[in-house]
């Protein structure tokens, strides 16, 4: 284990979502290659996503679906910016999600301030994007907040400081998130480089390692399961 990952592992009480929703109201979500349940589904846009994870939430008498960290999925392949002929064929999620309806409230993990923003644009990208930056016991490292509403970027600057659990954003819909589902993708990230309101969510094969080391399991810091 790292030390940022035994510094995530003591915290508690996490929440980077609605806090009134209860962790028991939670349910793991799989949208690998492997779950042919979901492969059999003939998911061609963001709507037709959207209706697939409002019946699973139904059907499971929960609120919110949770998982994909460290997932082969074939979600990304409709997308030019993971599947460019000129690079390896990105496809591997090294973020968590949490996939819930659109206007939901998204909260700060950890107390900080705002390292950077975003409007990342174009199908399968990220939408609106904050990152915060934080340091525990001189450990510094960020959290990433993707597929936000514009309204989230409308009103922060770089430097403005947010405490723990408390709210920064709501979450988009398709039209802006980079035709989606509604959801949170949430990373934790140790080194961002020069990157400014952006960093890689998804990864190919032969970069996989890095990226695992760079950014560990978001769950050691929200202990959902």
């Amino acid at each position: 284990m790292t030390a940022l990952e035994t510094i995530l592992k003591d915290i508690k009480n996490v929440k980077v979502i609605d806090k009134s929703i209860d962790y028991s109201q939670y349910i793991p979500l799989d949208l690998s290659i492997k779950n042919e349940a979901f492969t059999k589904h003939a998911i061609d846009n963001a709507n037709d996503f959207e209706k697939y994870i409002e019946n699973y939430l139904e059907e499971n008498n929960a609120k919110v679906a949770f998982g994909g960290y460290n997932e082969i999925r074939n979600l990304y392949k409709r997308s030019d910016i993971f599947n460019d002929s000129k690079t390896e064929e990105r496809n591997i999620h090294i973020g968590l999600d949490l996939w819930i309806k659109a206007g939901t409230p998204v909260l700060a993990a950890l107390d900080g301030f705002v390292h950077s923003f975003n409007y990342n644009t174009g199908v399968g990208d990220y939408g609106p994007t904050i990152i915060l930056e934080h340091k525990i016991e001189n450990q510094r490292f960020y959290t990433l907040y993707g597929h936000l509403s514009l309204e989230s970027i409308s009103d922060i600057a770089i430097g403005d400081i947010f405490e723990k659990g408390q709210q920064i954003a709501t979450l988009g819909n398709a039209s802006v998130n980079g035709d989606y589902a509604p959801h949170l993708h949430f990373q934790i990230i140790e080194e961002i480089s020069q990157t400014f309101g952006d960093y890689p969510g998804v990864c190919s094969e032969n970069s996989l390692d890095h990226y695992l080391k760079n950014c560990p399991d978001p769950n050691i810091l929200l202990k959902i399961i």
